[in-house]
């Protein structure tokens, strides 16, 4: 194995599998540390999905120790941390105390933090992340119910997060190439820097910066700082061209669509499945709590919708003002836990009768529905939109699962999944 990544959540997992795939990186995906009977023969990367983004920080480190452990004894020789394109964390972590972890565990004194995904229009100038034309403080996730961003500057944040010096390599560093970023890292390390958020606009840059990051044990970043380290390894002769995954087969039959994020772009995608004609179910997180609506209820509701052209959508999707009204009445965590714990059973019930398409929108609840399906691991196939592809379960009962990052996906994402699975 070449390649080692610790993914925070589980669709970010995904987006970091399909950035290797496309480099031509033989990539399996796990669900937590991997079990000892599978098989990874011929494997160049793993990359192990997590549910830690959100839990206290010393679980996410232990989780995050434990499955970099596991890497290194299967070989890997680099490993990357894998978080979200928006920086997703909060004042108390988890991104720097995970870091702080690994850094300690390779014992390698310097990383990288570079979130940028410009083909997801995540960028960084000046340490500070765009999202569009946007700030990250002025974007939409200003509102996450889980993790509002409401600082752009990402020395600032992740200098909140950890007690090890924080720094940046500026734009007119990485504009001038590889070269020039190594240069800036050999700088760092002797000025006692542990920690480098790195500027990236376009996917250039990325490119540049995943060459100068050849020798780092350690990497931390969005998939997009993945895309130029398949290269590295053909440089060094242990990794052969080739292009993708060209038998990639997925099982056909019902299909579904489950969401549970309260993104800006989800909710514009159940709107405009809704407008095309998608019979709609939304959950209500108070109906839950009051005993008057469980799993039993929408899995007849969704068998009963026949039409296959159009695909039924069960959803919980609602804007800040509502998600935090249900939040003062049941609790911060609990109303989210409720509608992942519903959506988790719903879909074994599916699972049970035939169903065989599922498409999961949101991290917390892909994790849940994975984990309820009993999935250990995935392999990829083609790409939806960037950074979602379709996946298909490596078990005995396959089953084809598009696992969707809330802000991911154009706004027809949910109408025109089905027309690239094979």
């Amino acid at each position: 194995m070449l390649l080692g990544a610790v993914a925070d959540d589980l669709t970010g997992a995904t987006d970091l599998a399909l950035t290797l795939a496309r480099g031509g990186m033989r990539t399996v995906q796990v669900m937590g540390t991997p079990a000892p009977d599978l098989d990874l023969s011929g494997v160049d990367a793993l990359v192990i999905a997590l549910k830690s983004r959100t839990i206290p920080a010393p679980a996410a480190v232990a989780q995050s120790l434990a499955a970099a452990r596991a890497l290194e004894a299967l070989g890997a020789r680099q490993i990357i941390f894998k978080y979200c394109s928006t920086f997703d964390s909060t004042p108390d972590g988890n991104i720097g105390p995970v870091a702080d972890a690994l850094l300690d565990l390779l014992q390698t004194p310097l990383t990288i933090a570079c979130p940028a995904f410009p083909t997801n229009k995540r960028t960084i100038y000046q340490g500070h992340l765009f999202v569009g034309d946007l700030l990250l403080s002025d974007s939409p996730m200003k509102d996450h119910p889980l993790t509002p961003m409401r600082d752009a500057n990402l020395v600032r944040v992740l200098g909140a997060q950890t007690k090890r010096k924080v720094g940046l390599v500026p734009y007119q560093i990485v504009a001038a190439g590889a070269d020039a970023i190594k240069s800036a890292f050999e700088r760092a390390t002797g000025d006692g820097i542990s920690h480098l958020v790195v500027d990236a606009i376009s996917d250039a840059d990325l490119h540049a910066i995943g060459a100068a990051v050849s020798d780092l044990p350690l990497i931390t970043g969005g998939s997009g700082i993945a895309l130029g380290l398949p290269e590295n390894f053909r440089r060094q002769g242990l990794l052969a061209q080739r292009q993708g995954d060209t038998d990639f087969r997925a099982p056909h039959g019902r299909r579904v669509i489950l969401a549970g994020s309260c993104s800006a772009m989800t909710r514009q995608q159940v709107a405009a499945a809704q407008a095309a004609g998608c019979p709609s179910f939304r959950i209500d997180p108070l109906a839950i709590a009051a005993g008057k609506l469980s799993a039993a209820d929408i899995v007849n509701w969704v068998v009963g919708q026949n039409n296959v052209d159009k695909p039924p959508l069960v959803y919980s999707s609602a804007d800040p003002a509502e998600v935090e009204a249900i939040q003062g009445q049941l609790g911060r965590t609990e109303a989210g836990e409720s509608v992942e714990h519903l959506l988790g059973e719903v879909a074994v019930r599916l699972r049970d009768i035939g169903f065989i398409e599922f498409l999961i929108a949101g991290g917390e609840t892909s994790g849940a529905v994975v984990g309820a399906l009993g999935v250990a691991a995935l392999r990829i196939g083609p790409e939806i939109d960037p950074g979602v592809p379709w996946t298909v379960s490596l078990c005995k009962q396959p089953l084809a699962l598009a696992l969707k990052s809330g802000n991911f996906g154009a706004v027809d994402f949910f109408l025109k999944a089905w027309g690239k699975l094979p």
